[in-house]
Parts: C-alpha cells; structure tokens; sequence
C-alpha cells in the first residue's frame, strides 16, 4: 500500500478540530481514555505483543490477566499506560527535552528491567531486517544530546506532522535503549502532535510492514514515505476524532 501526503487535508480537519474547542472536561476524559487504550494496544503488537485490543482494555481498566498470555505483554500495556499519562503532561509544555524521551521509556520500561529502563544501552546491538550501522554505547550520550540539541530548530521551521516524523526517524536511528526504542518514538511523535493540537496518531498493526518500509527508506535519506504515513495516519486519527466528538454531544 502506497500512501499519499494528507498533511494539507490534515490540515482542513485541524481547523475543524479547533473550531470545536474548548471541550467539556468529560469528552477530554472519554477521549483520553479512547486513545489510551487505542495506542498501548497498536504501538505494543507492532512490537508482537500478543494482547488483543480488547484484552488491553481489561488488562488496564480491570487489572485483570489474561490466560496463557505472557507476563511480559501485561508489563508492557501497563508501562505503556503509564508513559500515555506522562504524555498528556508533557504536552501542556512548548518544549521537548532529552530528559523527557528518557522519563517516558522509564515509565515504559521499569516493570521490566529496572536498572535499563531511562537509561541508554551498555551493549551494542543488530536489529533484524536493518543495515544500519547504530551508535556504540560510549556514542549514545553525544548522539543524543546531538539530536536533542536539534529539536528546537526543527520545531520552529518544520510543519508538525513532519517534525513528528523527524523525531520519530532520527530517535530509532540512534536506538538508544536496549529495548522500547520503537514505542518510546511512537510516544514522542505524539508529544509533538499533542504540542500543536492534533489528536494522539495510532499505526494500526495492519500497516506493519508500510511503516518499516517507511522507516528503511529513512535509512537512505529519504523521509518522505514516512511523512506520507504519518500523515495519512493523523488524518484517520481525526476523523475518528470528529467522530467521536459528535458521539459526546460535542457538535
């Protein structure tokens, strides 16, 4: 599947977003909650967690484990969970900050492996299906202070849907974790989103394979497949957002 740019229709629907604002506190809250459970579920099983959508719900709004379901896929909807609410607080904040991408793999991470989680890799690593060549260890700091250092500049002069891209695509080319990097870029990109007013961006499973296309021709400089899914993707966030607002009576 090829993907067109959307940002300029993605645009269109921002407005009618906007127009629509303030919300009541109880559509926030529904939405919250919506996207919670709608992000967790997607950014996790592009990952091969095994949890279903609906067992994701359970799993955080009850507290309950599923049988014969690893336990690692439980930590990880949890930790998700609790990095998503880091995020809406993040968002209230104009600026994003190396210090943030590591309290948000934190949250993400420590039902894990504690002594990893917000802290960069002490070990080299191959990812499969991938030819780059990533960071050393004794790299990290200086590549991500490197990157961190770039963000203001690209968030001034970039529109948001491509600064989102940005972030995403240079977080995984540094991979800087031991694990979680690919979700702690999904959660970033949606920092960014949130900053400017667009609804949380969920890559369904469904697109797996289009979005590591996507990320591969990043590899070699070429962004634009990754901005045309992104962007496709934030405009199916928004129509489901429309959508939803009309079924909280927020016409």
């Amino acid at each position: 599947m090829k993907f067109d740019n959307r940002i300029k229709d993605a645009g269109e629907l921002h407005r009618e977003i906007g127009s629509r604002r303030p919300l009541s506190r109880h559509a926030l809250s529904q939405l919250k909650e919506y996207y919670r459970i709608g992000l967790t579920y997607a950014s996790n099983a592009l990952e091969g967690n095994s949890l279903t959508e609906s067992e994701t719900k359970v799993v955080l709004e009850d507290g309950i484990t599923i049988g014969g379901k690893p336990l690692r896929d439980h930590l990880e909807a949890m930790g998700h969970s609790e990095a998503f609410d880091l995020l809406y607080k993040l968002a209230k904040k104009p600026e994003i900050t190396e210090k943030q991408i590591l309290e948000l793999h934190r949250l993400f991470y420590f039902r894990i492996d504690p002594k990893q989680a917000g802290h960069y890799r002490k070990v080299g690593i191959v990812v499969t299906g991938s030819t780059v060549d990533f960071p050393r260890p004794a790299e990290l700091k200086q590549a991500m202070a490197e990157f961190t250092a770039q963000i203001p500049q690209h968030q001034a002069k970039s529109h948001a849907i491509e600064f989102a891209a940005w972030l995403h695509i240079r977080l995984v080319s540094i991979h800087p974790f031991i694990d979680g990097n690919g979700r702690t870029a999904r959660l970033l990109m949606n920092l960014a989103l949130l900053q400017a007013g667009y609804p949380i961006a969920i890559i369904p499973p469904v697109v797996r394979q289009e979005y590591i296309e996507a990320l591969k021709a990043s590899n070699n400089d070429d962004n634009q497949p990754f901005i045309n899914l992104l962007s496709s993707m934030v405009y199916e966030s928004q129509r489901d957002y429309i959508r939803l607002l009309r079924n909280l009576g927020e016409e």
